[in-house]
This record gives C-alpha cells, structure tokens and sequence, in this order.
C-alpha cells in the first residue's frame, strides 16, 4: 500500500485549509461537517466563506500563507489555484510533521482525500491514490446506489444493542450469529428506517427469544473454474462468513484474499511439496470443525457437485445431524470453454454435451460405443494421464480420427493456454500440458477460430 487507509476523529480539532474558491469550499465542506475547528486562509474569499464566518463556523485569516499558521494544527489542506503556494503549504507541513493534503498533486500530499459514502457511523472511503480520481467518483456512486441510506440508523442501534449481546451470549461464535441475523432482518431494517419503535422492539424480543444452535454448519462453495470474477455472490458471502475454510488446490489464490482475515484455513489438496489428504480425513476434518460450534466452507474448484464429492462429504454430515448447504460453482467445463471460445452445443455441431471424469473409481469401464457418437461434444476432467487410451478407444469405436480436439491448461485464469489439434494427436498433444487441464473432443472446436476472445497476461488467446 502507498497510502494507509486512516479514518481520523477531527471533531474540536484545529486544521487549517488554505484557499478561499470553489475547490477550497468542498474540501471546507467536508471539514465542517467533521466537525472541525477551521482556520482558512486566502487573500480572498467567495462568498460561501464570507457566510460561514458569519455563522461563526469557521475562522478567516486573509492574507499570504504563512507558516505560523501551521502551528497547533492537526491537518492542512492547500487547496488554492497555484502551485507554488500549495507546494509552500506542503513543505511547511512536512517539516512540522502535520499532514497535508495537496488537491490535485497527490505526489506533494502526505494524505489523500478519498470519495466519501457517508452512512455515518458507516462510512467507506474510495481512493485510487490520485491515479483515476474520475474512477474513483464511478465506484463511488455504485456504492450510493447499493447502500440503503438507513445503514447509518441499522448501525447505531446494534451499538445500542452491544452490552444486551454480550451479557446473552457468553462465546464470540454466538455473537456472530446473532449479528449476522440482525443485520440480514430486512423487516427490522425496514422498522428501523421507519422510525417504528414499538415493532422494532417487538422484533428484536423475537430475535434474542430465538435459539441458536450450538452446533456448527459446513456449506458446499463451488469457486468455479479459476477466475475469481466467476464466484458467485452468494459463494462470496459465504467465504466472507466462514470460520473456517477448508480448500483444494483448485481454488485460487485471488479467490481465498476473499476470505476473512480472521478465518483459519485448511489446506486438503495435492500440491508440490504437500502430499494429498485422503477423501475419507478431509470428511473428519469437516465433521469435528463442525462440531466445535463453527461455520464451515468447503472451498471446491468449479462445482461441488460435478466431479468434486461433494455428495460424499454431505452424506458424512448427513449421518452425524449435522446442518449443511450447497452453493453451486461454474463447472470447469463451462467456464473453460467459455473462455476457450469453444460452444458445449450447437445447433450445426453438437446437441448435447457430456462430462467425464477421468479417474475412474473401483476400475469402472466406459461405454465408448456411446461415446464415440455424432452430434455431442465430450469433456473430460482430470483426463491428462488417460489421454493415449481416451484417443485409442473412440477411433477404436468409430469416432473420425480428424475430430477436432483441444486441451485447456488452468483455464478462465492470465496461464490459460489452449493446445488445439486433431483426436489422432491427443497423446502427443497431451504431453506438451501440465494439471490442471481439461480435454474437449468434438466438431465444436474447430469454432475456437472464430470465437476465441479470452487473451491471457501473454496476449495468446
């Protein structure tokens, strides 16, 4: 980070702003409401400063900067329209040690004034360090569209609320879930905003009245197949939740900064260096977290439920009474040929689609005769080391030696790499890949020509 980011108490403090325009006027704005005690200083002023030295809300010192008037000070602004004096303002404050902010030469400010969503007590502050302050001002407005202007309202009563909680609830766990369910009570949040204090007592009686179960809960999270823009919000609010997360190799690294700082997290994948934990100890490490009072996410690459085990693990829970949800993920295979520029169906070229593992468990045997059929288009996970049998089997059963084939190595992600060619090539082909990749076979790739849009770090498509 260049800049900290730093919320200061300003009330009854002494800053100094130097300037008396209309960019001095926002900056005096924001200071005031603050509730700063503040000094201004220009050689002249318009007419919003002549009025709020009339009102008593601000002192006017007209005249050249000088630097006497830093003295005391908590914090200066030099807001003023030429360089040279803010640049002045900047190196007196610096060698006093008090902050300044320089407007619009964030490389002479020692802080920087960020976009301010106000729903005081909650505030969030958008900066781009000077960089894109237009892009800065663009997220800040998303964020006013998305924020209820009763957040402030919801915040202050759980203040009020605090000593009740602790005195109910004796664990940090329990607290949590209490507060999760307040603020998620969208008719509380609306008696809140309302001003209805008979029913917002009646609501949150009927939220401490409620028991909390002791015992802890995993959620299935699906973190899709790399590109952390592909989580789902809901995986999102789950991770961000989570006591503990519980992770495979699949999951990338941008994907689990999501996380809590506070969350302990368990890694259960194969990895240089790590040696695999086996299904049945990963089940073990969910049921007795679970047991322990906390919430669980079982972090899984792509979907849970397609090739993951995510059933497995479930039915473990299951057996022991313990509570459990799903939140489906992007399938490798949609997202890596989406990203590939390969259609899964198309009306001219495939009309259906199917996913197979290529572990096979307890030496299962496929029906290559129906695989080997026209019209569909094969995707196969963990397919790298069965490649030469995957390629023998379907010619063998009938399927064109010049179908189209193409391998997708960590796809969605800035390494994705496609290796394109024909089914008669896919044990050569599959020599020049590295895990985790996924295998397509079928007409559809030959479209990847055409449609191919994703370009990785390296700009290959």
């Amino acid at each position: 980070m260049d800049y900290f980011p730093l919320f200061c108490k300003l009330e009854n403090r002494d800053c100094l702003l130097v300037g008396g325009g209309e960019v001095a006027e926002r900056k005096a704005r924001l200071l005031l409401e603050a509730g700063a005690r503040l000094t201004v200083n220009s050689q002249s002023f318009n007419e919003q400063f002549m009025c709020w030295h009339e009102q008593q809300q601000l002192t006017l010192v007209q005249g050249e900067f000088n630097a006497q008037l830093l003295d005391n000070k908590w914090l200066v602004i030099a807001a003023t329209d030429c360089q040279d004096i803010n640049q002045k303002v900047s190196l007196e404050a610096e060698k006093r040690c008090v902050f300044c902010n320089v407007v619009d030469s964030p490389k002479e400010a020692s802080f920087i004034m960020p976009s301010i969503i106000d729903r005081s007590p909650i505030m969030v502050a958008v900066s781009s360090e000077g960089h894109a302050p237009v892009l800065a001002r663009l997220l800040r407005e998303k964020l006013e569209s998305i924020l209820p202007e009763h957040l402030g309202k919801l915040a202050k009563y759980s203040g009020y609320l605090r000593n009740k909680v602790k005195k109910t609830y004796q664990t940090i766990t329990e607290r949590r879930r209490f507060w999760e369910r307040l603020f998620s009570h969208d008719r509380l949040a609306q008696a809140i905003a309302n001003n209805d204090s008979e029913r917002v007592e009646k609501l949150t009686n009927e939220l401490f009245d409620a028991s909390l179960d002791s015992r802890g809960e995993v959620v299935l999270v699906g973190a899709g197949p790399g590109d952390a823009g592909l989580l789902t919000l809901k995986g999102l609010q789950q991770i961000q939740q989570a006591d503990i997360i519980v992770y495979d190799r699949l999951v990338s690294d941008e994907i689990m900064n999501l996380a809590r700082r506070d969350a302990k997290r368990i890694f259960v994948g194969k990895r240089a260096g790590f040696h695999c934990v086996p299904q049945e100890q990963i089940n073990q490490i969910l049921l007795q977290q679970a047991k322990k009072g906390k919430r669980v996410v079982r972090l899984k690459g792509g979907d849970p439920f397609i090739f993951g085990r995510g059933g497995e693990e479930l039915e473990t829970l299951f057996n022991a009474d313990i509570p459990f949800s799903v939140v489906p993920g992007i399938t490798a295979a949609s997202g890596c040929s989406a990203y590939s520029g390969i259609p899964l169906t198309h009306r001219s070229y495939a009309h259906s689609v199917r996913l197979i593992t290529g572990h096979l468990k307890d030496g299962s045997h496929l029906d290559w005769q129906s695989l080997a059929a026209e019209k569909q288009t094969l995707v196969f996970y963990m397919g790298l080391s069965q490649a030469a049998n995957i390629e023998k089997q379907l010619i063998k059963h009938g399927m064109d030696a010049n179908t189209p084939v193409a391998i997708v190595e960590e796809g969605t992600t800035t390494k994705q790499k496609v290796i394109a060619g024909l089914l008669c090539h896919l044990t050569q082909l599959s020599l020049q890949a590295c895990s985790p990749s996924l295998i397509i076979i079928g007409p559809v790739v030959a479209l990847r020509e055409k449609l191919s849009w994703f370009s990785d770090s390296n700009g290959n498509s």
